[in-house]
């Protein structure tokens, strides 16, 4: 299977993907799995090679790692960063980036870019967008015991150092909006977004894939795909979901 990535775990009933089910230092590193290789993609651009047969990487799988969601009663999405100020950018005006926005309007919130998972309560010292990739990694192995989901897609420790090995990222780079669009490309593809928009895969079956890899996101039964675990919600309804979609890629 592409990337090889492998299902190991069942979590409530479902197969959840070996990717994201690591807490901080409960999970052996993937070692020889990551390699480091060009990026799948580096603009909007699809790639030309589509994927017959898709496996997603979901970020919201372990219970140190919900996203943005917390157990709670009432679940709902807040988001918590260094500074006051919002710094959700320009969409763009490529079908990809609009996408892209989607996602970050069910992960991020307002903070866009530089979110950290609420749940932090030792957040950076600096916006992530302000910080390199390795004083992330530092942040993380310096704050353990808590939730680590960063940036405008809440990347979680396990997904985020799998995506920059496998784009073969220095990790003394700034993570920027660009790297962070770029990282989430990765994660898109991993969706099958090749395969959907060559005809090889359904708008439904790639949004379901989508929803297994963002927990805001809903799939077909209108709920998250991990509806109820640590908390998680759709926060848009399919209906919504389903008409963005269905206006960014006709046909």
């Amino acid at each position: 299977m592409r990337f090889g990535l492998r299902v190991a775990v069942l979590v409530a009933g479902m197969a959840l993907p070996h990717l994201a089910l690591a807490q901080d230092g409960l999970m052996a590193p993937r070692g020889s799995l990551f390699s480091a290789r060009a990026p799948m993609f580096e603009m909007d651009d699809t790639p030309s090679v589509p994927q017959a047969r898709i496996q997603v990487a979901s970020l919201f799988a372990d219970k140190a790692e919900t996203g943005l969601f917390a157990p709670r009663s009432e679940p709902a999405r807040v988001t918590q960063a260094i500074a006051t100020t919002a710094h959700l950018p320009a969409m763009g005006g490529t079908p990809v980036a609009k996408l892209r926005h989607i996602i970050a309007r069910a992960e991020a919130g307002q903070m866009g870019y530089d979110a950290v998972q609420y749940g932090a309560t030792r957040k950076p010292s600096r916006l992530p967008t302000q910080m390199s990739v390795a004083e992330i990694y530092a942040w993380i192995a310096a704050t353990p015991g808590q939730p680590h989901a960063i940036g405008r897609y809440q990347f979680i420790p396990k997904t985020l150092k799998w995506l920059v090995e496998r784009a073969g990222v220095d990790t003394h780079t700034r993570f920027s909006p660009e790297l962070q669009d770029r990282l989430a490309n990765l994660l898109l593809e991993d969706a099958g977004l090749s395969a959907f928009r060559s005809g090889l895969m359904s708008r439904h079956a790639f949004m379901n894939n989508l929803a297994k890899t963002w927990a805001g996101l809903p799939n077909s039964s209108g709920q998250s795909h991990y509806h109820g675990y640590a908390g998680n919600k759709a926060t848009m309804t399919w209906a919504s979901f389903d008409a963005e979609v269905a206006a960014l890629f006709p046909g």
